[in-house]
């Protein structure tokens, strides 16, 4: 039996299935935090010139100076790749292959796209948090607010900031931040969904996550370790890393997503 046909088999029958997701993911559908190309250089020219920023990431976590400078970048790249985000190909493929089963997303990446897309927020666990929501900057105030109204405030004012627009803690009057962490409901949401299916037919489907992300790989590939029917799909351009003590349950596929997620939903079919 070839490989092909096993994965295939495997998600035809799976009684549930775990998506992880992290850059490769993002990048496939054309959002690279890491990149100084023309999209970002166009984006963000202002910003690049006066502070030299790298790339979203360094955005992200810059030290800005002033607010105005800071929810000018956040303005810019939340509606670009948030509220301006149309499903892709890759995501359609994607919610092909996993609509009709039990699922449950872990993800690094913090664009949203997974809900965005329709997907249920219940069920998807972003372990560094969300673009979508701020938090104030005092670590003691945990209440969530949305980032995607003050965004919009934002872009009805042409893209210029005012300084009564930008989000101050409401508790405390200091500064708002993106969220960075994720959300306890959530996780407790994985747990019990991890138990519901425990001894069933669970398959991770693990999708542009590297070697070295271990955040997400380590436990996941923990949990097919011990669950005896459990079964490991990753698929990933470049690099793959399948431990030893679970290369008998898994799968791995090095490819572009673009190319082969379609096929596999072609093949669910």
């Amino acid at each position: 039996m070839n490989d092909n046909h096993t994965m295939i088999q495997k998600l035809k029958y799976a009684d549930a299935i775990i998506v992880s997701a992290s850059n490769g993911f993002s990048i496939s559908e054309g959002l690279n935090i890491f990149a100084n190309d023309e999209k970002f250089k166009n984006l963000f020219s202002d910003l690049i010139n006066k502070y030299s920023l790298q790339n979203i990431l360094h955005g992200l976590f810059f030290n800005w100076p002033n607010e105005i400078d800071k929810w000018t970048f956040l303005s810019r790249l939340i509606k670009t790749y948030c509220l301006d985000y149309q499903e892709t190909p890759l995501m359609k493929s994607l919610k092909e292959i996993i609509i009709n089963k039990p699922y449950f997303i872990i993800t690094s990446n913090g664009e949203n796209h997974f809900e965005l897309a329709g997907l249920d927020p219940t069920r998807i666990l972003e372990i560094e948090g969300s673009w979508k929501e701020i938090r104030c900057i005092d670590s003691n105030h945990h209440e969530l607010y949305s980032s995607f109204d003050i965004i919009k405030k934002i872009n009805q004012n042409n893209d210029i900031i005012d300084i009564n627009i930008i989000p101050k803690c409401p508790v405390c009057q200091q500064p708002m931040v993106i969220n960075s962490a994720m959300k306890d409901e959530i996780l407790t949401n994985f747990q019990e969904f991890q138990k519901q299916f425990h001894q069933k037919n669970i398959v991770v489907l693990e999708l542009g996550i590297g070697p070295r992300n271990q955040i997400i790989k380590a436990p996941l590939m923990q949990l097919v370790y011990q669950e005896p029917n459990a079964f490991y799909i990753t698929i990933n351009k470049g690099e793959l890393y399948i431990p030893d003590v679970i290369t008998n349950k898994s799968i791995g596929i090095d490819g572009n997503l673009n190319d082969i997620l379609p096929k596999i939903a072609d093949q669910l079919k």
